[in-house]
């Protein structure tokens, strides 16, 4: 059966047909497809496959590896930044290795569409020991998802897959299985001196998962997803990893005339790119991403052949690639069809007509004219947007959570007033923990948690903390005589300006919570209210 499926949808599609029995992930462009295919699949509801999101990376990939532990396939999903946040159980599930197959999808964002930094999530792959596996086209991320659960069971290792955002954003028709593969029984296999990381025992497992690198290497050389490809002129050769291989074979629509080697199973194959350096004069490395493979082939098995690719000027160091740029890099005349429109103008992104966060800004401006050296610490979400013009609010966004333990340090050097912002799906994401420290050392800090009853940024999905933020602030220790909530509308100005004033100088810590429903959300809701009362 012939589907027409993004890359994120291939991959949701094929991990349900491999006998998936639960993801988790929390969204975050350009990974937030996948679970949102499987949440409206038929086949997940009928099989009762887990599929709610979960509060951060690190809980789910956590979350993950219990599902792992009993014996049945899991689906972790987040972008590159995400698996900084579940790093410390992402690599140390490579020392407890894996019962059910477990597989962490990794859509990384060349060019920062949509993110703080151009990450590459190979470097992780090779860090934690583990097989990274990464799609050259739709119809390889649905056969790799199959692949990836069974490579998982038999090295009992998870397996790191990573798209990036062209693939996991773009469409093809996709030969699907109609026979799906039934979920996994519970087991009690998993052995508890593997999973219980006690030095004793971790010690041994590392010289298990050390001891696979060999075959792990030699599995990626035997591969079918890495090919080496004979070409007639040896001056050059090509190695294309990922979508780059894609890219390579549209500048070539009759075959390339250079030997060239398809990476997509890593560790990099090592004997087949010696073979490419032995055998040609130059070879250019086309990755999507950091110098991953560039570095490796540069620093221990050039042969005789001179190494060319983003480190040398061949192609870009930073940014996506795409067809254009190869064509450069191979001499070959390019229309320049990817080049940006000059006659459209660019528009900046900004907040929605209607939009509470607008009405927190012109408050918090409002106030802050009173205080020269005011300082605020924004965080990650729609609401970063409030560094931009009309507003210019912020001073600060990092990481997703950083707001509040960044005001508290500003606090503790002697800066006065110092206001965190933060969304509610960042508060419960990761900013939970900085307020506790906030609390427990009365940090003269004032806190705006910014509630839009949403996950907005990333299209609505359900945020974790909804309706319990008063609990939430009140269990960690807050008091509830600075506890203020306020409804963002230009009519309740007065009130909102008063409550912030008074809020600053306390000289402790305070919460204010605006509470509006996001204007996406609600004009959804709202048609779905009005569908249900026609059907009735």
């Amino acid at each position: 059966m012939k589907k027409l499926l993004l890359g994120d949808e291939a991959i949701a599609q094929g991990a349900i047909d491999a006998g998936l029995s639960g993801v988790y992930a929390y969204p975050g462009t350009p990974s937030t497809e996948i679970t949102e295919y499987i949440q409206e699949s038929p086949i997940a509801k009928e099989r009762n496959i887990h599929r709610r999101w979960s509060t951060n990376e690190k809980t789910a990939m956590e979350a993950a590896l219990g599902m792992s532990y009993m014996g049945k396939r899991v689906l972790v999903c987040m972008k590159h930044v995400g698996l900084n946040v579940c790093a410390d159980p992402f690599v140390n599930s490579g020392m407890t290795g894996t019962n059910g197959g477990l597989v962490v999808l990794v859509a990384d964002d060349p060019s920062m569409h949509s993110s703080q930094d151009e990450q590459d999530s190979r470097f992780y792959g090779k860090f934690a020991m583990v097989p990274t596996l990464e799609p050259s086209s739709q119809q390889e991320a649905y056969d790799m998802m199959q692949e990836a659960f069974d490579l998982s069971e038999q090295l009992q290792l998870p397996i790191l897959m990573r798209v990036t955002t062209r693939m996991a954003h773009s469409r093809a028709v996709v030969e699907v299985k109609e026979e799906k593969r039934p979920q996994n029984e519970l087991n009690y296999e998993a052995k508890a001196s593997n999973w219980v990381l006690l030095p004793a025992f971790a010690r041994k497992r590392n010289v298990v998962v050390t001891g696979q690198q060999p075959l792990l290497e030699q599995m990626a050389v035997d591969s079918k997803y890495n090919q080496y490809i004979d070409g007639q002129d040896h001056k050059l050769g090509i190695i294309a990893s990922g979508i780059a291989y894609n890219y390579l074979m549209e500048c070539y629509p009759d075959g390339c005339p250079y030997p060239v080697l398809k990476i997509s199973q890593y560790p990099i194959p090592k004997k087949l790119i010696r073979r490419m350096t032995d055998d040609c004069e130059y070879v250019l490395i086309a990755e999507e991403g950091q110098p991953f493979i560039e570095d490796q082939v540069r620093g221990v098995m050039p042969g005789n052949a001179v190494i060319k690719g983003r480190l040398t000027g061949e192609l870009p160091r930073t940014g996506e690639l795409n067809p254009d740029f190869l064509k450069k890099a191979l001499g070959i005349e390019s229309s320049e069809s990817y080049a940006p429109c000059e006659d459209v103008t660019p528009r900046p992104p900004a907040l929605c007509q209607g939009c509470g966060h607008r009405d927190v800004y012109t408050a918090l401006n409002e106030v802050l004219r009173e205080y020269p050296n005011a300082r605020v610490f924004g965080d990650i979400g729609c609401y970063t947007l409030g560094f931009l013009p009309p507003y210019k609010a912020i001073h600060s966004c990092v990481d997703m959570g950083a707001s509040i333990t960044m005001a508290k340090g500003a606090s503790d050097a002697g800066q006065w007033p110092a206001v965190a912002i933060i969304g509610d799906s960042t508060f419960t994401h990761s900013g939970m923990t900085g307020l506790l420290d906030a609390i427990n050392e009365n940090a003269d800090i004032t806190v705006i948690i910014s509630d839009n009853l949403t996950t907005a940024m990333t299209g609505g999905q359900d945020s974790a903390g909804t309706n319990k933020f008063e609990a939430i602030c009140k269990g960690l220790g807050l008091s509830g005589d600075h506890l203020k909530v306020v409804n963002p509308i230009p009519k309740n100005m007065p009130e909102i300006t008063a409550t912030i004033r008074e809020e600053i100088n306390y000289h402790g810590v305070s919460v204010i919570i605006p509470r509006r429903e996001c204007m996406q959300t609600l004009q959804r809701h709202l048609k779905q209210k009005k569908a249900k009362e026609a059907q009735k």
